[in-house]
């Protein structure tokens, strides 16, 4: 979760009673499968209390801003699991302390745009959200728009900019002045296009397609960006 939905599930675990707890999280667990199928406007409250197997009053007792608020809760849940797993992930690729060989520079940029194309199979229920966002932008709450930026690719992009600046810093690249552009034209280049063929992992890509298109892509970015 991002640190505001950490804080306060931290405060739940301290202030609210196990049973009821359990309660919530089963309920935006179920929310999550309903939202990435139907989306936040079609999806309704009758049927998301129908899916956690609870009544609409339960929902609410729980949840008393009721789809918006358990939108924005499970919005800020799944983003902050996939945040995670690319902050971890990106820390052993991309290791600032042990920055790779020169002749390795381009296998590790592979193994790591892979891992960005790779989470879609990993959180399938996310991705369905994110693709749902974007559609939708104009209909889902600001509040859950923000939520989503701040848990998940707010702090993602800032570790990446921090990753190229510690390549930057190495003598690897040269970001131009500009990490955070450069960790956006590395993503554009090897990832956008594939979230954007498959649509968001619901189609995936042949194999060679996918892979295709992520090594065009680091080349791309290394011919723009590789220090000279």
């Amino acid at each position: 979760m991002g640190s505001g939905n950490d804080a306060r599930l931290e405060r739940a675990r301290r202030e609210v009673p196990p049973r009821k707890l359990a309660k919530q999280l089963a309920i935006a667990g179920a929310a999550c499968a309903v939202f990435g199928r139907e989306g936040y406007t079609r999806a309704s409250v009758d049927a998301l209390a129908a899916a956690a197997g609870v009544s609409t009053r339960t929902l609410y007792n729980h949840f008393p801003g009721g789809k918006a608020e358990l939108f924005r809760t499970v919005v800020t849940w799944t983003s902050g699991e996939v945040r995670d797993a690319q902050l971890t992930r990106m820390h052993a690729l991309l290791d600032p302390e042990h920055p790779p060989q020169p002749d390795d520079l381009e296998r590790d940029l592979v193994a790591l745009a892979r891992m960005f194309v790779g989470l879609m199979a990993d959180y399938p229920d996310h991705f369905a959200l994110v693709r749902h966002i974007h559609a939708e932008a104009d209909h889902v709450p600001p509040e859950a728009l923000e939520a989503w930026k701040d848990a998940g690719p707010g702090p993602v992009g800032h570790a990446l900019a921090d990753a190229m600046a510690g390549l930057a810093t190495a003598g690897l690249i040269d970001v131009h002045g500009d990490a955070a552009m450069a960790g956006a034209h590395f993503m554009t280049l090897t990832s956008h296009s594939i979230v954007q063929l498959s649509h968001y992992g619901v189609l995936p890509l042949p194999k060679e397609e996918t892979n295709r298109l992520i090594t065009g892509g680091v080349a791309a970015f290394l011919r723009a960006y590789r220090a000279r």
